[in-house]
């Protein structure tokens, strides 16, 4: 997949995406001892979430019992880094549950492979596949050790199928 590179912007190379500027909230959050980048997307959404709470209920309690009714203001500013965060961390957990885990496609891929051709071995998986033969001798292994697969020895091959019934048994004859 090509990086693309725009003008300011390192790519990602970790998503092959422009990587995001570092911004003034970021530097709010630093400036306090929070380093917001390294956290996962469910503790982003929680760390605005309370702190922005936080926030809010500190200046509702200044305005009510003081006469600093103009501190609105200032707290009112300081819950949109809050805002920020929340978003970021929720726009994080939205993403990482629409993409299915890489391991579960592979498997996927080698499972339909498998329904399509009835039987396979470790390099017609791989012809089969985006699997390198590693990955797939490695993940029929596995399959066939949980009792997912039949295992067949022919002409000094091993094969691996789906079982026949659907319930770990042989069909007559085997």
């Amino acid at each position: 997949m090509p990086v693309e590179k725009r003008l300011g912007q390192e790519p990602d190379r970790r998503h092959g995406r422009p990587a995001r500027k570092r911004a003034d909230t970021y530097e709010f959050w630093a400036d306090i001892g929070v380093d917001v980048e390294s956290m996962s997307p469910k503790a982003q959404a929680v760390t605005g979430v309370v702190t922005g709470g936080l926030i809010l209920l500190a200046a509702a309690l200044l305005i009510a019992f003081t006469q600093l009714w103009w501190l609105i203001f200032v707290f009112g500013w300081a819950v949109f880094p809050a805002f920020g965060v929340f978003a970021r961390g929720v726009a994080g957990l939205v993403e990482t549950r629409s993409e299915p885990p890489a391991a579960n496609a592979k498997e996927r891929e080698l499972l339909e492979a498998l329904q399509r051709r009835g039987e396979l071995t470790s390099a017609e998986a791989a012809m089969e596949t985006t699997l390198t033969v590693n990955e797939a001798d490695k993940m029929l292994e596995d399959l066939a050790a949980k009792g997912h697969l039949d295992v067949r020895v022919r002409g000094g091959g091993l094969f691996y199928g789906l079982w026949e019934n659907g319930r770990g048994e042989l069909r007559e004859g085997s």
